[in-house]
């Protein structure tokens, strides 16, 4: 008999991708920055990527997809995940402190007509908020990926993509869900492949 604790678990995962795809608003929010994002590879820009702990795996599991392949094999997209030198993250928690541990990298790396996808799950990460800051700036657009209340980081995005949870592995799980929409919607405009669902 399957465990009543692990059924709820799924449960409550379905439950919130449920309430995404029921929220009009939202998905036409989603659809806004797939095409934002496909809009800066067309135009030549790259995606940067960060958030802390898990977020951070996030942020390189969608640098890998688009670097990588998705779907189908096509030419290597620019994405850069800013969670992966450590060399590069040392020196600027060394000589800046934690909390511009993504500026800098974005200072350094971004351009204007860049993408910045921030990934908080609580909307209230110093790097990230600092990080917001500095794309902004630069004339980065700047997208969010956060939870139910968005947190500070919601009014400071372009876009702000806020999962309706509030427990931290439900957030998580949604993130890396916009993440593969958005590799697969790039992927798709880019080269053109219709089939591309039937091919992975």
């Amino acid at each position: 008999m399957s465990d009543p604790f692990l059924i709820a678990q799924i449960q409550e995962s379905i439950a919130v991708k449920q309430r995404l795809l029921d929220d009009s608003g939202w998905m036409a929010q989603l659809q806004e920055v797939c095409a934002l994002a496909l809009a800066v590879y067309r135009a030549g820009g790259k995606l940067l990527i960060a958030g802390n702990g898990g977020s951070a795996a996030d942020a390189q599991h969608i640098a890998g997809e688009l670097v990588s392949r998705f779907y189908f094999d096509r030419p290597a997209l620019p994405a850069l995940a800013l969670t992966t030198d450590t060399s590069i993250m040392t020196a600027i928690g060394n000589d800046y402190g934690y909390e511009m541990l993504f500026s800098r990298q974005i200072e350094g790396n971004g351009k204007a007509g860049d993408l910045f996808l921030a990934i908080s799950t609580s909307g209230n990460s110093p790097n990230i908020l600092q990080a917001i800051g500095t794309a902004r700036r630069m004339g980065i657009m700047v997208v969010g990926l956060t939870g139910a209340s968005g947190g500070k980081m919601a009014d400071l995005c372009h876009h702000c993509l806020c999962i309706p949870a509030t427990l931290t592995p439900r957030i998580q799980e949604s993130h890396l869900l916009v993440g593969h929409l958005l590799c697969a919607y790039v992927e798709r405009g880019l080269f053109g492949q219709a089939e591309a669902l039937q091919s992975a």
